[in-house]
């Protein structure tokens, strides 16, 4: 299974760390974020990694090469200047992803999620991995019933961890451009075809400076 991750946000809401670099190389605990990452896809058994991209993007690039030194083969998946959005960044790295499912993984979230698990996870159209809402996010995304059947009517919430998987027919009927992944979660949610699991360990949403501060001091205590 190939595995994407999403690393083409602007990062407003980490300026100015963001002003001049890609907020997948900011630092942590000694090494950029998307890193951590990628020795987590590896130490899984996902090797084929495609990384979209947008303003800064050839950083990355740069930074990361073709993923051999770090035991992966990575592709790259430019969109420009301007973001396509979630869906449309997938959408515009199929050629790259194939016709089996795919792992996606945000880049600006931090786990210790056991990643090799989705490799067995049974798919329609998605999977996704649900953690505990956080306190900057109380009410949750989706439902998620004992079945493993995402709803998106039950009082009981879950915070969607940006991680999944996905079969490509989530996108076939779906113009390439910019895209939101949203109404195509809600719409296979209605349709019966989205599942999902709880994950109650580590998970973090990188999303500003002090919860990048409170990641590196996570990883070096840890």
């Amino acid at each position: 299974m190939k595995a994407m991750i999403l690393a083409a946000g602007r990062g407003e809401r980490m300026r100015p760390l963001t002003d001049s670099t890609p907020k997948p190389l900011l630092p942590v605990a000694g090494k950029p974020l998307i890193l951590h990452t990628i020795s987590q896809l590896v130490s899984a058994g996902f090797t084929e990694i495609v990384i979209n991209h947008a303003r800064f993007g050839q950083q990355i690039e740069d930074k990361l090469d073709d993923g051999k030194a770090f035991g992966a083969n990575i592709a790259y998946s430019p969109e420009g200047d301007e973001p396509l959005e979630t869906a449309g960044g997938i959408i515009n790295a199929l050629p790259l992803l194939g016709n089996d499912p795919f792992l996606v993984v945000n880049g600006d979230i931090a786990t210790d999620f056991p990643f090799a698990e989705l490799k067995k996870a049974s798919l329609d159209l998605i999977h996704l991995v649900m953690v505990d809402n956080p306190t900057h996010h109380a009410k949750g995304d989706f439902g998620l019933r004992s079945s493993g059947q995402l709803t998106d009517n039950d009082a009981q919430r879950y915070t969607f961890s940006g991680i999944g998987v996905y079969h490509p027919d989530l996108f076939i009927n779906t113009l390439p451009g910019k895209r939101k992944l949203l109404p195509l979660l809600l719409e296979a949610i209605a349709a019966k075809k989205a599942t999902g699991q709880h994950y109650s360990g580590f998970w973090m949403d990188i999303g500003t400076p002090e919860r990048l501060d409170e990641l590196d001091r996570h990883l070096r205590e840890a």
